[in-house]
């Protein structure tokens, strides 16, 4: 009988022969080490790479969206458990746009953004490049698709949000705020998912942990940004 400890065993042992783990590694020496460049380097402008970089991910991210909805339709259910060879190019392309995402952080890096660079922004990057590489060499399924086509369209809108703000950086869009609700509720709709799957389909529990980490975090960092008064109010209040 396979136990937790098995499972988890299992896990990890997926997890470092994985084709990024190697890209993973590097990719959270580079954020422990980002303090020491700022320290010994000036900002940098890179205003016209963010505009093209972000639009590009937002068009990218839009053509898995397309691709997921059409192989989950073909399949006839989100709990299809069995790969076609039509699916495959979207898991691939997906995959690369996890790889191409890590920009994010080197930018924010390069522009000496250290205060955005968060444990969720680090969790999120660096977990789904390793969900995304696992979902496309083991579980390239249409119910894997589901998840992956929610995140999908939810970076559709949160990459053409940043391009819009890198056109316009002193007039950036106002709706900032709905943004973060729709990421919130994207997990949401997946722990639902996750958990019909679990009970019913035969899906592993990892799903429903991951999605509750995520839920709990952006849910934590919408009550710090948008709930809870920032300290300078307070401060001003006070006086």
């Amino acid at each position: 009988m396979t136990t937790t400890v098995d499972n988890i065993q299992y896990f990890l042992k997926v997890t470092v022969r994985l084709q990024t783990f190697p890209l993973f590694c590097f990719y959270l020496l580079l954020v422990a080490l980002s303090p020491l460049w700022q320290r010994i380097s000036s900002p940098l402008n890179l205003r016209p790479v963010l505009i093209v970089y972000n639009f590009a991910c937002s068009c990218v991210s839009a053509y898995t969206l397309v691709g997921f909805v059409y192989a989950i339709y073909k399949s006839g259910s989100t709990f299809h458990r069995e790969s076609t060879s039509a699916i495959l190019p979207f898991f691939w392309a997906y995959w690369m746009t996890k790889n191409l995402e890590l920009l994010d952080t080197v930018f924010m890096v390069l522009r000496h953004k250290q205060r955005q660079i968060s444990f969720l922004h680090v969790y999120h990057h660096s977990s789904i490049l390793l969900l995304s590489d696992v979902a496309y060499h083991h579980y390239p399924w249409p119910a894997i698709a589901v998840f992956l086509g929610l995140n999908s369209f939810v970076h559709v809108v949160l990459y053409f949000y940043y391009g819009l703000t890198a056109l316009s950086p002193g007039n950036p869009p106002q709706w900032k705020k709905n943004l973060t609700q729709l990421q919130i509720f994207q997990f949401l709709i997946g722990f639902v998912q996750a958990s019909i799957g679990y009970a019913y389909h035969h899906f592993c529990v990892y799903s429903i942990l991951y999605g509750m980490t995520m839920t709990c975090l952006f849910s934590n960092f919408y009550y710090q940004a948008y709930i809870r008064k920032p300290k300078t109010q307070v401060n001003d209040k006070i006086k």
